[in-house]
């Protein structure tokens, strides 16, 4: 029985990056010799094992023959026989398809035999063999991996076959629930413009997203004001990229890559009724956007406010009255769900990074602590006692909520004449 160290892992040591998960090939066992040595397994479609002590993952060597449509779309093969060369066979690109193992004597004995250790030098994401075209999946991880490794580049070869694959129809067989586990993941790397390049130059993102696409068919945008020449789709990589820059979360950076994806959404992405509306057409778009790809409700609702509020909040007067200001935090829930609020702002700040000045994106920034700081003094506005001496007076229902949005209007009032005349 022979153990390789297998995977993300060996290409994390070779490229001198932390290695966080470790995952292990056993060749030359049964799960039967697994589990008398103390494994646990958990494998459904494969046989994997959980370690008794350090509880990483091993799997038993294996390979796979293309039986259907999709990443469920193969059959198993996982013998005492399969080899480690054959096992690595199956992996998707050769800086993944690299196996090490520790001899008893403390030597290191590399399998390497699709050179994938010169691929990490040369810095190229390459396919390992033609069964890569076999899974659509593969095609999103590469997309994905590139916005990880900014310094590596697909192979022409490479591209070419995801081109084919996606000509062939193959990407039209992706779960939507791994499509956006992939495109979670990709978003939440160092450089994830780079996978919306890839995924564009190969066709796939037409398929997988075409909201997304279609922004770079929208034609110039007449509002841009530092790059004349920016359309929708380009706009949005440049927003992304500086969300990406400044650490936003997941949420944020999806809610800054779809903001454009209502107002620009075609007539068979929105009910009829929608086009007549700005905000009901947004809502329309994000809303079967998220269903399809299954976003979670908490993202989708951020993005769907983001692009509803987020280009006037951007644009609000300084001389903005304080009822306005409370229409807005009401519209945004602000005071049942403040930390919402607080992301809605995050997003906002960026919304103009592409083409705000120094002094454009000052001026935003002041505008949303203007609304963050009405936010509080709002927040301490005795409600419960407000409510109380309402109901005493005789009033109900709607009526002590209009003393409410009084009292809370009056204290918003009076921190804009202060800060005005601190200012």
């Amino acid at each position: 029985m022979a153990v390789y160290m297998v995977g993300g892992a060996v290409r994390d040591q070779l490229l001198g990056v932390p290695v966080h998960d470790r995952d292990w090939v056993v060749v030359g066992a049964s799960p039967a010799v697994m589990e008398a040595h103390g494994f646990t397994p958990v494998g459904k479609d494969f046989p994997v094992f959980l370690h008794p002590q350090t509880h990483e993952e091993y799997a038993l060597a294996r390979t796979e023959r293309k039986s259907g449509h999709g990443y469920k779309g193969f059959t198993v093969y996982a013998d005492q026989a399969v080899t480690i060369e054959e096992d690595l066979a199956r992996r998707d690109l050769t800086i993944n398809a690299i196996a090490l193992r520790t001899l008893a004597d403390g030597s290191q004995q590399w399998v390497d035999p699709y050179d994938g250790r010169g691929d990490v030098q040369r810095k190229v994401l390459r396919h390992v063999t033609e069964a890569f075209a076999e899974d659509p999946l593969r095609i999103l991880r590469i997309a994905r991996f590139a916005a990880r490794f900014t310094a590596f580049e697909v192979a022409p070869e490479t591209m070419a076959l995801m081109q084919t694959m996606v000509q062939a129809g193959e990407a039209a067989h992706l779960v939507p629930e791994r499509v956006w586990q992939e495109l979670a993941k990709g978003l939440m790397e160092r450089a994830p413009t780079r996978m919306f390049d890839v995924l564009r130059h190969c066709g796939a993102l037409a398929v997988v997203l075409p909201e997304i696409e279609d922004l770079w068919r929208t034609g110039i945008d007449a509002n841009a004001n530092s790059d004349a020449s920016a359309n929708a789709g380009e706009r949005s990589m440049q927003r992304l990229a500086a969300a990406a820059q400044v650490g936003l979360s997941l949420a944020e950076r999806w809610a800054v890559l779809v903001v454009d994806v209502g107002r620009h959404a075609r007539e068979d992405q929105v009910a009829t009724n929608a086009h007549t509306n700005a905000k009901a057409r947004k809502q329309e778009a994000l809303h079967a956007l998220a269903e399809r790809l299954r976003v979670p409700s908490d993202i989708r609702d951020l993005s769907i406010l983001v692009a509803e509020e987020g280009p006037d909040i951007t644009r609000l007067p300084v001389s903005l009255d304080a009822g306005c200001i409370l229409h807005l935090l009401e519209r945004c829930d602000a005071f049942r769900r403040p930390e919402r609020f607080e992301q809605i702002l995050t997003a906002c700040a960026w919304l103009d990074a592409d083409r705000a000045s120094t002094a454009e994106h000052a001026s935003i920034q002041a505008t949303l602590a203007r609304l963050r700081a009405s936010l509080q003094v709002a927040q301490q506005v005795a409600t419960a006692a407000i409510a109380q001496k309402a109901f005493e007076q005789g009033l109900k229902g709607d009526k002590i909520g209009e003393c409410i949005q009084q009292a809370r209007t009056e204290a918003i009032a009076q921190y804009l004449a202060l800060e005005a005349k601190q200012n």
